[in-house]
């Protein structure tokens, strides 16, 4: 039988033929803590008793399981013989009834890597915590299932755990007789039901809602963390936050929550952001900020209990089918994340957030070969895994803001709170929500979602200004334009700004909002207008679109960026110039020119942080390699200069200390840092806390600096599972041959290493700066990852396929080795080929970036 990937021809099959009404699955996790039983993977046993029916008897299908193995297999009180129907990852069912109960005991493999049930051993104190983690299809790797989104059920567990222990799951739970039961879910797919269990610290609270109609309704509330995170979790913030979308949903949904209770687990070395498990969402405890962090720190965890809150109604709910659907709850999810945000809690500049972070990873994803439309054509479980990406979640969302502003927001709310009472608990595709939509609407969205929703690409909007002999506007046109590789022109809803610099600020003094469509628009509302200094379309950032300017705008940004009277505005010029510089329309210098002018003067946190990134990135892959020592001298003195005036204390201060770790690299920044380590320098108002402790020392390692002692001393400092993933990033930065060596074979060559630490590793061996003894691994590479493929789990796969990539080695020739690797594996898993080819491509847009920076120092 075929292995672990199902295919979607496969699910709809199983989904015509069966129907589930309920799992009872008993987990035995004892062995979890204490020594391991033999020489093989540490395993617990998992019993699952599935009811089901068939609606053509006699018919031959399958459950999913991947396992070390079974111990037994009853299929209506017949026992089979595990030995003949399980092949690692499939359970055979042949002959089945009308109706049927399969009974499945088997050992299951503890997980290393995020995927099913993790085991994590706290270094600090050896306390051993476990969690799931399933999205797409590793529930399989738990209890045996049918693990398809589509053939929902109600689930009963039950967990035996260590005494000292409590355990949690999606329904409400209690401890008799040893055994934790737990009440039965309401009908959900496999890869949101959830169990965490371990000796976590919990704190709990209560929301409670009266609704008109006098229903009241009470959501016990939890959250729980490792002990060890205790003295740093703020959960009073967490819940204040996880109140307020409660009621901003239940105001807008008319559906009230319906799973019951609502912990929220922030849990080690996680892969993901969170997941939406109902009644149970798992977060990467990263969102426990162990020292001080800027406000938009707090805005991403904000907007994450958003999204994972919003999931409760689009995907938990309602839930899409198979994973072609997959925006219908990740695109709302994210929309719904930042819309909530701003209309429900004290980060009112959220779209601000996402109109230059989210978006910038929708412009990027959507200009790379693998670009596929919102509703996306997912053949396997392998396809679903690589599309949680920026078309999914921010293009997705980008759409859907401007369908709101298409239909109108009361047409799309009255819409959503249709579509949850017409399939609530149930399965839709594209057309089950696009028919609700039209209702409520009165527009064709059949139209509408041909243009934004079934094809690939971004467009640029460019405006074109005529002037009358009196200096005013005779005419101004927003012209369309699109990739010849996805040529679709759309309708965009936009807003365009005239701006004029007046008494040294730039205002806007003149708005219209009209329908951009075809290649040229004129756009009468604005004829006879002052002639403006700057025209910016896509103002208030309505439509997903790659904004361009005309000259004379361009010039005035390059001479009054930094004098906007709206954030907003000035954020979507940010984010414009960096789109030029990656399209190789602006040279890398000119940007991080720009940056070292005007930065400094940026109010939003999360903007000014983006800003750091890109100009980083931008020095990294864009700029002429004759120039990146000149650049790199500009961006540590800008830095230090930014830190130095910074207010003391601020957010901004630790922002631009993080930055100037980050750039540093000539001996008196390395030794400000030192000295700022070890006390004997001193910045004003800057607490040189255990987290930027770590963030100095990386740049020191990676220098040659801070050697694997003083590393060592650091860890005794911080012996905590977050020291530990600080430790082996800096370990593998040391610019030492035999240090990349034995990092490479810790990543290639063993398959010892934690999903985190493996991570950590990729991030401390791969500095671009460090491009010479990178060198030699640029073959081994392509040498390498088929066997990596196929070998390693496919997150684990992802994360060397995607962070050895030599990109570092920023030549033709690296484009040559990977289009000959490519040539050469033409029948290679298409998402190991996808992850090659993003990685070229990304490589061949920093040559054309490397050559425009070279063409402006020629210039």
């Amino acid at each position: 039988m075929p292995g672990e990937n199902l295919s979607r021809d496969e699910a709809r099959e199983r989904a015509a033929l069966l129907s589930v009404d309920g799992y009872d699955v008993s987990l035995d996790v004892r062995s979890a803590v204490g020594e391991a039983a033999g020489d093989g993977p540490r395993t617990f046993r998992s019993v699952t008793t599935i009811r089901f029916r068939c609606n053509e008897p006699g018919a031959s299908s399958f459950a999913d399981l991947i396992a070390p193995s079974v111990t037994a297999v009853t299929l209506n009180g017949r026992d089979l013989d595990p030995g003949q129907v399980f092949d690692g990852s499939r359970i055979l069912l042949e002959d089945l009834a009308a109706e049927n109960e399969l009974v499945v005991d088997a050992r299951c493999a503890y997980s290393r890597t995020g995927e099913g049930l993790h085991r994590f051993v706290d270094p600090e104190d050896g306390e051993v915590y476990l969690y799931t983690q399933y999205e797409p299809a590793d529930s399989r790797r738990v209890f045996a299932n049918f693990e398809q989104p589509d053939l929902k059920a109600p689930y009963r567990f039950e967990v035996r755990a260590p005494e000292e222990w409590v355990v949690w799951s999606n329904g409400a739970g209690e401890r008799t007789d040893g055994v934790w039961r737990f009440a039965e879910t309401k009908p959900i797919s496999t890869y949101i039901t959830c169990v965490v269990a371990g000796p976590y610290h919990y704190v709990t609270d209560s929301y409670e809602r009266v609704f008109e109609d006098g229903t009241r309704l009470e959501i016990p509330l939890g959250a729980l963390c490792r002990k060890g995170l205790a003295p740093y979790f703020d959960a009073d913030d967490v819940f204040l936050v996880t109140k307020q979308g409660l009621d901003f949903f239940h105001d807008r949904f008319d559906y009230p929550y319906p799973f019951g209770k609502y912990d929220q687990a922030f849990v080690p070395e996680y892969n993901l952001g969170a997941m939406e498990n109902p009644g149970l969402v798992t977060f990467r405890e990263e969102y426990i900020f162990r020292g001080k962090v800027t406000r938009a720190s707090y805005e991403g965890r904000a907007n994450t209990i958003l999204h994972e809150m919003a999931h409760m109604w689009f995907g938990d709910l309602v839930t899409m089918e198979w994973w072609d659907d997959l925006w219908l709850k990740e695109s709302f999810a994210d929309f719904m994340g930042a819309f909530s945000l701003v209309g429900a809690t004290r980060f009112t500049d959220g779209w601000i957030t996402f109109a230059n972070r989210r978006k910038a990873w929708a412009y990027r994803a959507d200009q790379l070969p693998s670009t596929h439309p919102v509703t996306a054509d997912i053949r396997d479980l392998q396809d679903a895994k690589l599309n949680f990406d920026g078309i999914t979640y921010a293009k997705g969302a980008s759409v859907l803001k401007q369908l709101v502003a298409y239909a109108g927001q009361d047409a799309f709310l009255e819409g959503a709170r249709r579509y949850f009472k017409r399939h609530a608990y149930g399965n839709t595709r594209l057309g089950d929500l696009l028919s609700v939509l039209a209702e409520t609407s009165g527009r064709d969205m059949g139209a509408w979602a041909r243009s934004w929703l079934q094809t690939a690409g971004v467009n640029a909007l460019t405006p074109q200004v005529l002037l009358d002999p009196e200096g005013r506007v005779a005419e101004l046109a927003v012209l369309q334009e699109a990739a010849e590789s996805h040529p679709e022109l759309r309708p965009h809803r936009v807003a365009i700004g005239l701006y004029r610099v007046a008494d040294g600020r730039l205002v806007r003094y003149a708005r219209a909002e009209t329908d951009v469509d075809g290649p040229r628009t004129v756009v009468t509302e604005l004829a006879g207008a002052e002639a403006p200094d700057l025209v910016l379309v896509n103002d208030e950032d309505l439509t997903y679109c790659k904004v361009r300017f005309d000259d004379t705008s361009l010039q005035t940004l390059r001479e009054h960026l930094g004098d906007f009277t709206d954030p907003l505005a000035r954020a979507l010029c940010w984010s414009a110039l960096w789109n030029l510089t990656r399209d190789a329309l602006l040279p890398a210098r000119d940007f991080v020119d720009l940056v070292l002018r005007f930065a400094g003067r940026e109010s939003d946190i999360g903007v000014l942080q983006m800003l750091h990134a890109w100009a980083e990135s931008a020095l990294v892959h864009y700029a002429a390699p004759a120039w990146r020592a000149a650049g790199e001298r500009l961006l540590a003195e800008g830095a230090l200069t930014e830190l130095r005036s910074a207010r003391p204390g601020s957010e901004h201060q630790l922002a631009w200390a993080r930055f100037f770790a980050s750039v540093a690299s000539g001996p008196a920044d390395l030794g400000l840092l030192q000295g700022l380590l070890e006390g004997s320098a001193k910045i004003d108002g800057l607490e040189v806390d255990q987290e930027l402790r770590w963030a100095f020392l990386e740049p020191l390692a990676a220098h040659g600096v801070a050697d694997e002692g003083v590393l060592a001393a650091e860890l005794a400092r911080d012996d905590t599972a977050s020291g530990k993933r600080h430790q082996v990033r800096c370990l593998a930065a040391r610019p030492s041959a035999a240090v990349k060596a034995q990092a490479w074979a810790q990543l290639v060559e063993s398959d010892a290493l934690s999903n985190a630490l493996v991570e950590a590793t990729i991030a401390g061996f791969a500095r671009p700066s460090q491009r010479e003894l990178l060198a030699p691994y640029a073959p081994k590479y392509f040498e390498v990852i088929a066997r990596i493929w196929e070998q390693r789990s496919i997150q684990i796969a992802m994360h060397v396929v995607r962070g050895l990539f030599p990109a570092a080695q920023d030549s033709p020739a690296t484009l040559e080795a990977t289009d000959a690797w490519l040539a050469a594996h033409a029948s290679a898993p298409p998402a190991l080929r996808r992850l090659v080819v993003e990685a070229r491509d990304d490589l061949a847009r920093a040559l054309r970036g490397q050559a425009c920076d070279a063409a402006a120092d020629a210039g």
